[in-house]
């Protein structure tokens, strides 16, 4: 069985009671709101990787303020020439607020949209599992960097 490990970098931003957000859009072409951030590059530091990504899929500036935490998601995968698989995602969490920059989409990239919403707005969205685990380690801030909501098939 072939193993997969992806190790990212997330940033949950807050300000005035929003959250910036970022639209991913699938390998089905279907669309769920999720935190700004993405794969490190091989060599890459953790906090190099957050301000990489908020930029390219935001077009804002961002400065890591605080570690939140580390959320791990697994899961099967069968391809038809490659046979089964075994995908581990291991995601790194930081607090970050914005520095500089103008809100724009990513062009050509795995998202198509960033926008700010109001934080009590956030349970109406179409969302990937992560913004719930990261508001929920931005409000709880737990001493381990574990959300609550964390689990062996969260995405």
């Amino acid at each position: 069985m072939k193993q997969e490990l992806r190790v990212a970098a997330y940033a949950v931003c807050v300000r005035d009671e929003e959250i910036l957000l970022a639209r991913w859009v699938d390998s089905s072409g279907a669309k769920r709101w999720t935190l700004p951030g993405g794969g490190m590059d091989h060599g890459e530091e953790p906090v190099d990787t957050v301000v990489r990504e908020v930029e390219e899929e935001t077009g804002y500036a961002c400065e890591p303020t605080a570690l939140l935490g580390i959320d791990s998601i697994r899961r099967g995968w069968l391809r038809r020439l490659a046979g089964p698989g075994d995908f581990q995602g291991l995601r790194i969490i930081f607090e970050a607020r914005i520095t500089g920059g103008s809100l724009r989409n990513e062009i050509g990239g795995s998202t198509d949209l960033a926008a700010w919403h109001p934080l009590v707005s956030v349970p109406g969205l179409e969302r990937v599992a992560l913004v719930d685990i990261g508001l929920d380690l931005w409000r709880e801030r737990p001493p381990v960097g574990r959300s609550r909501l964390a689990g062996p098939t969260n995405g």
